[in-house]
């Protein structure tokens, strides 16, 4: 029996319609930028599955670091006990980010980061004796799949089975030069209920790679901290160089209470999510109340093994060879980008850093659920590339590893894909 055969007996895929859905490619090894399937072809993996790998698959710094954790403490109950690799990750990550941000707290995931997020900024307010509970979030965000993160996400198919059982946001537009003040005054008006502003920094990404300028983030960021409204920074997706910059919030000068992380924090490695959060924060659940403490925790917070892996990739990132290999993705971007813009098939092509995105037209079809997904996305697994298009918008966000001749393999056969289909 294949491995696919396998799969189909036993497995439940995500976002995945599993009666009309087409078998799954079997993959068994991977190396650089590449993917390999049981039957030795190769894939160019585009999307860094899923975002989260920056370095290239089956990295064998990464590989060897975690090995080597394994002989010496494989787990460690993290509630009153810690480890040398949670305090240096927690440590030198701290060093990459703004001066405000002075705690650390782990989790697993990108959507359990963004949840204690929600849970510190609401319990914040209760400890402190204000009743604040209504939080500000984008329309078209993307904050994760459990259940607070998904109420700070925009409504949609995804949400739309759960959406009585989900708590009150007030949801605004992304900042511009014509909204700005009205975005200003309903925040004003608003402040004394909001206990947060949760957002992503300057692409929102599974609402379509939709992007928007530092300038108009900034002056909203700004107006917050004046309303004394506590502002979450997702940087589960744009953290770790992919905005061109070590993270999105390095384009501001205004700055985040908490900030959130995972995907490429491992290198794609291993599951692991951080929360961090300024002293202000912190200080408010210290009390001789033990009612005050914030109650949260995972069995794997803080896993050694994962902590070791984002040691590595931290490692590597922080090497000179990375941030060159960000800006020759950029470049090769935005040139690519000059070549296409005009084609009578683009409504719109955007850039930000290492990422992408190309807006197919499709008249009005241009929902996630969009017919031109799937034809685009098998179009390029044929060719041996991994593209997962968000309904017409295909997007580009290699590990930064890929090869200028892998890259132009797929700048080329996008533009084939624009005359084909």
């Amino acid at each position: 029996m294949s491995l696919v055969e396998r799969d189909l007996k036993v497995i439940w895929h995500p976002y995945t319609q599993m009666q009309t859905a087409q078998a799954p490619v079997p993959i068994v090894r991977g190396e650089g930028a590449c993917l390999f399937d049981e039957s030795g072809k190769k894939y160019i993996d585009a999307v860094s599955s899923w975002w989260v790998n920056i370095h290239g698959h089956a990295h064998p710094y990464i590989a060897q670091k975690v090995a080597e954790q394994l002989q010496k403490l494989e787990h460690v109950i993290f509630a009153g006990f810690t480890h040398e690799g949670a305090v240096e990750l927690a440590e030198r990550l701290l060093k990459l980010l703004p001066g405000n941000q002075q705690k650390v707290f782990y989790s697993d995931n990108g959507s359990t980061a963004n949840e204690v997020a929600i849970k510190m900024c609401l319990q914040y307010w209760h400890n402190s004796g204000e009743a604040r509970t209504k939080i500000l979030a984008f329309k078209n965000a993307y904050h994760g799949d459990t259940f607070g993160a998904m109420a700070v996400s925009g409504r949609s198919a995804f949400t739309a089975a759960f959406d009585s059982l989900l708590f009150e946001v007030e949801f605004i537009d992304l900042p511009t030069e014509e909204n700005i003040q009205s975005l200003k005054s309903q925040i004003s008006s608003l402040k004394s209920e909001l206990a947060c502003f949760i957002f992503e920094p300057l692409v929102q990404g599974a609402g379509g790679m939709i992007m928007y300028e530092a300038k108009y983030l900034n002056e909203l960021m700004k107006h917050c901290r004046e309303e004394n409204v506590l502002m979450i920074d997702d940087e589960v997706f744009t953290g770790f160089g992919r905005t061109g910059k070590n993270f999105a919030c390095d384009h501001l000068t205004e700055q985040p209470d908490i900030m959130c992380f995972s995907k490429g924090l491992t290198g794609g490695t291993m599951a692991l999510g951080v929360t961090t959060c300024s002293t202000q924060i912190y200080d408010a659940f210290l009390s001789d109340d033990r009612l005050k403490t914030l109650f949260h925790g995972h069995s794997f917070t803080a896993n050694p093994v994962a902590c070791a892996a984002a040691l590595a990739s931290m490692d590597l990132f922080i090497e000179p060879s990375t941030r060159q290999n960000i800006e020759r993705i950029e470049q090769m971007h935005t040139l690519f980008l000059q070549k296409i813009k005009n084609h009578s098939k683009i409504k719109t092509v955007r850039q930000t850093g290492t990422i992408l995105a190309m807006e197919w037209e499709t008249g009005n079809d241009t929902s996630y659920f969009s017919s031109l997904r799937d034809t685009l996305y098998n179009y390029f697994l044929r060719a041996g590339i991994i593209l997962r298009p968000l309904g017409n918008i295909v997007y580009i966000l290699p590990p930064y590893c890929i090869t200028n001749d892998e890259l132009a393999y797929i700048y080329s056969h996008v533009e084939r894909a624009l005359d084909e289909i």
